[in-house]
């Protein structure tokens, strides 16, 4: 029998565990509560997401345009084929019907049918006329979405500036992949409902998040003088029966690239399309040769740039004044370095001759003399001042540095073949970029292809701006380096580059490749015009010509045929007109 006391202490504990599970009953309470109203939102998402399944829609790639605004990538509509697992009501049908109107195997086809996943792509840049002729099969499961795919409408023209896109649409080479950001946009999505097994809720219908089309860029290149540079490079390379031949072309006053040619070429439809020499070759063989096949010579590679390197030379002679115009040399047909005899490509030497004379001549104890005059302090000061130790800039990928002697390694040897252009190696962007420095008044432009950015409407989005460094040279210095390379033109060795009626200015050279008794030259020619005020600066170069190899006969004509077409068209006018 119960006394008082305990009956007291048992109602305490009823009570005590009453209120605790009351207690704990309001917590569940409130945190349903806030689950179902503060959080409903959440959870309602993530049961959303839970039963809908995720298509990407790709985003149009902005186009890259020419000057003149000619298109020169573009977008072609093509179709993704992809099969979910789960909606596949006749699996053979299926398979059947995949393989045979997208030319794929039943094997590779039934894999992907037959793989438990929420969604399984087929095949992408599928011909949007197979696309829609598959999506006629009305196939339960099988989806076809439309997205982009890259398309150049010039083929081969300028595939190593433009570069191209891979199966998701990101830039792989050239522009494609330097202005990736400004091309790309931003990918959308499908996203459908789905049951517990995965199958679609028709009733639901699509929900679409549309992608955001990627911007223009408009580059510098004008297509018909591309075009044109490239069908003087094509047949240079087959007339001389070259290893290849590459062509710059730019405005030296602000560093725009009007053409740059390096055949040969390749097809960015097929960027991918290996010679039958290659069908053999291990999957590591073909990506070394693909990458040779895709390499941009230009600004990849370096050279000995010879003679052409002689405008360097006397530049930063006439600059520190240890020569002048009217300096008188005499070439006995070569000059003794230490312990060094360096030959004139002329056996029976010049004899006496102005400084004029000798650029004209292009005479090398005479460069030699004025390199040993500037001394190793004073020719590394102006090579830096050139910028010639540091990359131009180019906005293109895996440019080469300049490749020189170190300071402390230079002797009186050294600097008498880098005085005329040997035994160092710069690329032919460099070159190119140095001497427009050396002839515009002493400018140093960043060579580029980017002007600015368009958005779908045609309006201008940012106009793109690059570093110029000032007073590489002195004007005065400037005004004489053009008036002596008008006179190599019309005078000296660079005649096969004039044009009757223009005032043409340049520069020739021919050096010999590494080992010396290779037997392969490099005939090279750079020229501007007007000479005395330069709107337009090329550069060519023919690697490895078979036969008469001299830069003067090889490549000054060359440069000649380019200007006779592109100076009236950029209405660049003769003394005569």
């Amino acid at each position: 029998m119960l006394t008082n006391n305990n009956k007291i202490f048992h109602r305490k504990k009823i009570t005590v565990v009453f209120f605790i599970c009351a207690g704990v009953f309001l917590l569940l309470f409130a945190r349903l509560v806030y689950l179902m109203v503060w959080r409903a939102d959440h959870y309602s998402q993530l049961a959303d997401e839970l039963h809908e399944r995720e298509r990407s829609i790709k985003a149009a790639r902005g186009r890259i345009l020419d000057r003149n605004q000619t298109v020169l990538a573009d977008n072609k509509t093509v179709c993704t084929v992809s099969v979910i697992h789960n909606q596949v009501e006749e699996p053979k049908e299926v398979i059947e019907v995949l393989s045979r109107e997208l030319g794929l195997s039943e094997e590779y086809v039934r894999k992907r049918v037959e793989k438990y996943s929420s969604i399984e792509r087929i095949k992408s840049n599928v011909d949007k006329d197979v696309g829609d002729k598959i999506r006629e099969y009305d196939l339960a499961g099988v989806k076809v979405d439309e997205d982009y795919k890259r398309y150049y409408p010039y083929g081969e023209l300028a595939s190593k500036v433009l570069g191209f896109t891979g199966g998701d649409n990101q830039g792989i080479i050239g522009l494609e992949v330097v202005y990736e950001e400004i091309l790309k946009g931003e990918p959308g999505t499908i996203l459908t409902v789905t049951d517990a097994k995965g199958i679609e809720v028709e009733t639901s219908g699509e929900r679409r998040i549309e992608p955001i089309s990627g911007n223009d860029l408009v580059i510098s290149m004008d297509v018909n003088i591309q075009s044109y540079a490239t069908q003087l490079a094509r047949q240079a390379m087959a007339a001389k029966e070259a290893d290849s031949v590459s062509i710059l072309v730019m405005n030296p006053k602000n560093g725009e690239m009007l053409a740059m040619v390096n055949v040969p070429e390749f097809d960015l439809n097929d960027p991918y399309e290996i010679s039958d020499a290659g069908e053999n070759l291990t999957d590591e063989e073909k990506q070394n040769l693909l990458n040779a096949v895709w390499r941009n010579g230009c600004i990849n590679d370096t050279y000995e740039p010879g003679s052409t390197f002689k405008i360097v030379t006397a530049a930063a002679g006439l600059e520190e004044g240890v020569v002048t115009p009217e300096s008188t040399f005499s070439c006995p047909g070569f000059i003794l370095v230490d312990d060094r005899k360096i030959r004139c490509h002329k056996v029976a030497g010049h004899g006496a001759e102005t400084f004029v004379q000798a650029t004209m001549n292009s005479c090398n104890p005479v460069f030699i003399t004025v390199g040993l005059r500037l001394g190793v302090d004073n020719y590394y000061k102006y090579f830096e001042q050139f910028g010639l130790m540091q990359k131009t800039g180019i906005d293109l990928p895996g440019e080469a540095g300049t490749i020189m002697h170190k300071k402390e390694d230079m002797g009186n040897v050294e600097l008498a073949t880098v005085a005329f252009g040997q035994s160092f190696q710069i690329t032919p962007i460099q070159l190119l970029t140095t001497a427009s420095s050396i002839i515009n008044g002493g400018n140093r432009v960043t060579p580029h292809f980017g002007v600015k950015t368009l958005n779908e409407e045609g309006e201008v989005l940012s106009v793109l701006e690059y570093p110029v460094t000032e007073g590489i040279v002195s004007e005065e210095t400037s005004a004489i380096m053009r008036n002596m390379l008008e006179m190599v033109v019309s005078q000296g060795s660079g005649k096969n580059g004039g044009i009757e009626g223009f005032r043409i200015g340049g520069k020739t050279a021919t050096s010999q490749t590494l080992p010396r008794d290779s037997g392969r030259y490099i005939a090279s020619f750079i020229g501007f015009a007007p000479a005395d005020d330069p709107q337009v600066i090329a550069l060519a170069i023919v690697n490895n010509p078979q036969g008469v190899y001299y830069g003067g006969q090889v490549a000054a004509p060359i440069v000649r045929q380019l200007f006779e077409n592109i100076l009236p068209y950029l209405g660049i006018m003769g003394y005569n007109q």
